[in-house]
């Protein structure tokens, strides 16, 4: 806060070009004002006034400082006032796009009650596979389970994921279960689909080491929902995100199996184009997720 308060201090006695003037505004004695620009100097290096009995006046450097300090102090300012207005009052409207399964299971649910928090804010929830251009589409956030390490965005994470290997009951009865990561071999695994192919390599960690598994299985799609309703089904052993099958490993549709073993999964973050001052709504959007889902999520039961 000194630094700050010197910083102050500076712009306004360049403004003013006297001590004087700028101590009897703030009702402290001329040279408190002046001892605040010695120090800002010392540790600075550099004269930024020069002095004189009738006036005070920026040298050339302190003026190429005074610039940017006044840019950094108006854009401090802003980001305050932002911060304030938004904690009192969110409006407008929110556009926020999310995968289809995800967004309706864990995502849709939780938008009431954000809503009834912020009566002045209506909120647009778009359910899609697509990834949107948030740069250049009329888009607010972006909730995306991805590696979010390289990407030309700002990414807030909202929660961990892990992936697990479940089946039906009716399942394991006919076939038994895997009890270590070989036995996947004799099972049919249901497998995702995408445009370049069968993803039927499953990742686990055993121990400190990083396994990945090649499976197979007759039936594949690309729609994730599906293959979780061809396990509930007895089809085969599916390989899916802990928020995709929890509720029914819960209720005792699914079983999950070689636990031990389960590696991390892409996370689960809310994205947004990167901007000078993030929007209110953004910001108390993100912050809404983020304490209804918890640091562990409520849907890892253990």
């Amino acid at each position: 806060m000194d630094r700050m308060k010197a910083l102050v201090t500076f712009v306004e006695v360049a403004k003013a070009e006297s001590l004087s003037a700028v101590a009897r505004e703030e009702g402290v004695t001329p040279a408190m004002v002046g001892r605040r620009i010695d120090q800002l100097e010392e540790q600075l290096g550099v004269k930024l006034f020069k002095r004189s009995t009738r006036k005070i006046t920026l040298t050339p450097e302190g003026a190429a400082f005074e610039e940017d300090v006044r840019r950094v102090l108006s854009d401090l300012k802003a980001a305050e006032n932002s911060l304030t207005l938004g904690a009192r009052n969110a409006s407008g409207r929110l556009i926020v796009t999310a995968p289809t399964a995800f967004g309706r299971r864990h995502v849709a649910p939780h938008i009431p009650s954000f809503v009834a928090a912020n009566p002045n804010l209506d909120v647009t929830l778009n359910l899609s596979e697509r990834i949107v251009d948030l740069k250049n589409e009329h888009v607010d956030l972006a909730i995306r389970i991805a590696d979010m390490k390289n990407v030309d965005l700002v990414a807030t994470k909202l929660a961990r994921n892990h992936r697990v290997v479940v089946g039906s009951p009716d399942y394991f009865k006919r076939n038994g279960k895997p009890a270590a990561l070989s036995d996947l071999h004799k099972h049919r695994c249901i497998v995702t689909s995408t445009e370049e192919g069968l993803s039927d390599a499953w990742s686990f960690r055993d121990g400190n080491r990083n396994v990945v598994i090649k499976v197979s299985g007759q039936i594949h799609c690309n729609d994730g929902e599906v293959l979780t309703r061809w396990a509930l089904a007895g089809q085969g052993l599916a390989w899916r995100s802990s928020w995709e099958v929890a509720e029914e490993i819960e209720k005792g549709r699914l079983v999950e199996v070689l636990s031990k073993y389960s590696a991390p999964g892409n996370d689960i973050y809310a994205v947004f184009a990167g901007r000078k001052h993030q929007p209110a709504k953004v910001r108390l959007f993100i912050e809404h997720l983020k304490a209804v889902y918890g640091e562990k999520p409520y849907w890892e039961k253990k």
